[in-house]
C-alpha cells in the first residue's frame, strides 16, 4: 500500500485550473521530488495532503485513509504524523526557537511540558543546533531558520515530511548543507518525504524519484538519471533552464491569442 496517494485530484483557485485530474503515488520510505515552474501547483499539492486545502474532485489518501473523511482526533493524529516545512521556514516571530519547535506538540497532543522540552532538544540536535531554545527567530541566519523549521517538522517524529522549496533563499553552500540534512533525516528517521523544488541540483541530490508537474498533471516521472537524460522536450527545457522550448512557446501562443 502506498504511503501517499492522490487520485484524479482537481483544484481551481481564483478561476485558474491549478490541478487537473492529477495523480501521484509515493511509496513508504521514498523521497519523491516534485519539480515544475512557479505557480504550477506544487505547493497546492502539499496542502491537499495535510488538508490545508480540499480538492474540488478526486481522492487524497495517507496510509490508505481518505484524508477528507478524517475529523477531530483523527485529523489531529494526521497532523502529528506529517511534518510540513514551509517555504521560508514560516517561524512564529513572537515565539522562541524552543516554542516554535514544540508548537505542534503543544497544540495537538497532551504531552507534558517537560517531555516536550526534551523532544525539542533532541530535534534541534538532529539538525545540528544546540542550546538555542531561548533565541528568537530574528536572532537567526536564513540557514539557521531553515534548520529550526526542519526541527519543528520532525519534533513529533512523523512518518512523512513535506518540504516546500527547502533551498530557496539561501546561498549554494547552505543549500547543499540542507540537502545533506534532508538525506540524513531520511536515513535516521526512516521517513517518507515529498520535496517540492525548482532547484535541479537539490532534486538530483535528494530524490529517489522525480515527478514533473505541468498544466495541472504529472507529465513525467523517473529516477534522477531518467529525468536528467529525458527525451521529453518539456522536461528537458525545464531541467536545463532553456529560454526557448515548448513551455515558453506555449506561453507565447497564449499571449498572442489573448491580444
Amino acid at each position: 500500500m502506498p504511503m501517499i496517494e492522490l487520485i484524479d485530484v482537481s483544484k481551481n483557485l481564483a478561476g485558474k485550473q491549478v490541478l487537473d485530474h492529477m495523480s501521484l503515488t509515493v511509496e513508504k520510505g521514498e523521497t519523491k521530488v516534485i519539480i515544475g515552474r512557479s505557480g504550477v501547483g506544487k505547493s497546492v499539492t502539499l496542502k491537499h495532503i495535510v488538508r490545508l486545502l480540499e480538492p474540488d474532485a478526486g481522492i487524497v489518501k495517507v496510509e490508505g485513509l481518505d484524508v477528507l473523511s478524517l475529523k477531530g482526533k483523527e485529523l489531529n493524529e494526521l497532523h502529528t504524523q506529517i511534518g510540513l516545512v514551509f517555504q521560508g521556514g514560516a517561524l512564529f516571530d513572537s515565539l522562541t526557537v524552543g516554542e516554535n519547535v514544540g508548537f505542534i506538540f503543544r497544540e495537538h497532543t497532551d504531552t507534558k511540558q517537560s517531555d516536550i522540552d526534551e523532544r525539542v532538544k533532541e530535534s534541534l540536535a538532529l539538525v545540528g543546533l544546540y542550546g538555542i531554545e531561548n533565541y528568537m527567530p530574528a536572532d537567526l541566519s536564513g540557514g539557521m531558520k531553515k534548520r529550526v523549521a526542519l526541527a519543528r517538522a520532525i519534533c513529533t517524529r512523523p512518518k512523512i515530511i513535506l518540504y516546500d522549496e527547502p533551498t530557496t533563499g539561501v546561498d549554494p553552500i547552505t543549500a547543499d548543507a540542507i540537502n545533506l540534512l534532508i538525506d540524513e533525516l531520511h536515513d535516521k528517521l526512516k521517513i517518507t518525504s515529498i520535496v517540492v523544488t525548482h532547484d535541479m541540483r537539490s532534486a538530483y541530490k535528494v530524490a529517489d524519484r522525480i515527478a514533473m508537474l505541468y498544466e495541472g498533471k504529472i507529465i513525467a516521472e523517473g529516477t534522477p538519471d531518467e529525468i536528467r537524460y529525458t527525451h521529453n522536450p518539456i522536461v528537458h527545457q525545464f531541467i536545463t533552464g532553456a529560454a526557448h522550448g515548448p513551455i515558453t512557446e506555449g506561453q507565447s501562443s497564449i499571449v498572442k491569442n489573448s491580444d
